[in-house]
């Protein structure tokens, strides 16, 4: 398991049965939903979160279990029927990857792309692209051996605004600490940066999620240190890197070690977790990187609040920001938090052993509204991992695939009731658009079109995107 994994206690004794829990003494209801358990079977450890297809469905991994023992792909509806789309390891010598750590992407062209960490042929980890039926296409694989150029154990992907998708791994490189690299949707990759090559690896190196694309089209994302610590860096398409911050190294530090992943607000600010460091508990922390590059320390976790964040923060569109953490709280079994932007931060909700505790992977907030996230499961006589819902009273919204693109570029956006759309325009310009069905439409970014929301008049009302859609140029 890679860096981000490594807290998480899998001795764990679980019940059988789904429930509701309820929150109280908040101005919106808070209710947490378990929608369905794995058994094997149908996969085994979801380590990643989830991602939301066309067709309103959600879809994740799972790292073991399946039908061959090395995870699988699987969908889920909003109402909690899950089945396994694939099966890893299922071609010989598992040519088509293995134990897969993080959720697919939905591509502008309606498939799932993702990567898988475990063997393959020739090769350790793989980038893939699926059909939401699970046809499953090997786009890449790389070199099993540590030192390979191209990388190994790769990360999760993210599709920028050119249509490509890009990613890092973990290990591998000309430094073996990890690489940035680019995947076309047809399989074609190039190996864009090293990470350790400046003196004392003063670049970070172990990256564990991949880079966000910014608002001025740059990659901006963060990686480890040997002894901890950790950097944010910003690298453009052309191939320049630079280090934006520098955590202090070692896990004992105040202003937070081991940082793992960015989001950017509409004012061009960047947030995000570190996994230690922080207060006297050096159990994390959650910190703003301010568009003029100002470093703040926005919340340090104590135990009783959260311990060691599991991922990196969701802008959900109510304009907060909401994570998870692996322990921490009252049964030291996990937390879902939300914090301002302000720095105004707030337990929503709290694990407690014996059903399901310890959710991985970063929150997911659907078109409806509500967070989708899981918990990886034990050895006990329960399920071994869960799929939860998690509703904070939010309004529904749209999301675009991708999140950027120029004038002219064909844009897929999600949605629910979607039929009978009247309008879409994007910062209030209109735009050309085909209803493909009730939960998703193509669009095709206007003339004229700024940075801004994407806006829907559907027949429920007007829903606005989140995030906002950045028109590159």
């Amino acid at each position: 398991m890679k860096n981000s994994k490594v807290l998480l206690t899998l001795g764990l004794a679980l019940a059988c049965a789904a429930f509701t829990l309820s929150l109280g003494g908040s101005a919106q209801a808070q209710t947490l939903s378990y929608l369905a358990d794995f058994d094997g079977t149908n996969g085994f450890q979801p380590f990643g979160g989830v991602t939301q297809g066309t067709d309103g469905n959600f879809y994740g991994t799972t790292t073991n279990g399946g039908g061959h023992g090395y995870g699988n792909v699987y969908r889920i509806t909003p109402s909690g029927e899950i089945t396994s789309i694939y099966d890893f390891c299922k071609r010989p010598n598992c040519a088509d990857g293995a134990t897969p750590e993080s959720a697919p992407v939905l591509g502008s062209d309606g498939n799932l792309y993702g990567t898988t960490n475990g063997f393959a042929y020739g090769g350790y980890g793989t980038v893939y692209k699926m059909t939401l039926s699970g046809e499953l296409t090997t786009l890449y694989t790389f070199c099993s051996l540590a030192e390979c150029a191209d990388g190994s154990l790769p990360n999760a992907l993210m599709q920028a605004s050119d249509g490509n998708f890009y990613g890092t791994t973990n290990r591998g490189g000309s430094s073996n600490a990890g690489t940035i690299f680019k995947v076309t949707p047809s399989g074609q990759f190039t190996s864009l940066y090293s990470f350790c090559s400046l003196a004392n690896c003063a670049d970070g190196n172990s990256p564990v999620y991949p880079p966000i694309e910014g608002s001025d089209g740059n990659l901006y994302g963060a990686a480890w240190e040997y002894q901890g610590g950790g950097v944010l860096y910003r690298f453009t398409l052309a191939g320049n890197y630079k280090a934006l911050y520098s955590f202090c190294r070692g896990i004992f530090c105040t202003g937070g070690s081991g940082p793992l992943a960015l989001v950017q607000d509409a004012d061009g600010n960047f947030f995000g977790t570190t996994q230690y460091g922080g207060g006297s508990d050096d159990v994390g922390t959650l910190f703003e990187l301010t568009s003029k590059q100002e470093f703040i320390n926005l919340h340090n976790f104590d135990k009783t609040d959260g311990a060691y964040p599991s991922a990196g923060l969701t802008l959900a569109s109510d304009g907060n920001l909401y994570g998870a953490t692996v322990e921490g709280g009252p049964a030291d079994a996990g937390t879902i938090f939300e914090i301002t932007t302000a720095g105004t931060f707030r337990t929503l909700y709290t694990f407690a052993h014996p059903y399901a505790f310890n959710p991985t992977g970063p929150l997911f907030q659907g078109t409806d509204g509500s967070f989708y996230g899981a918990t990886p499961g034990g050895n006990g006589d329960g399920p071994l991992g869960t799929v939860f819902e998690f509703s904070n009273g939010l309004a529904q919204s749209v999301q675009t695939a991708p999140k950027a693109g120029a004038v002219g570029k064909s844009v897929l956006i999600l949605g629910n009731g979607l039929t009978g759309t009247s309008s879409v325009t994007f910062n209030g310009v209109e735009a050309a658009f085909t209803v493909e069905s009730d939960t998703y439409i193509k669009a095709t970014v206007p003339k004229g079109a700024t940075t801004g929301v994407v806006s829907v008049v559907a027949p429920s009302g007007t829903l606005n995107s989140n995030p906002q859609f950045v028109v590159t140029k």
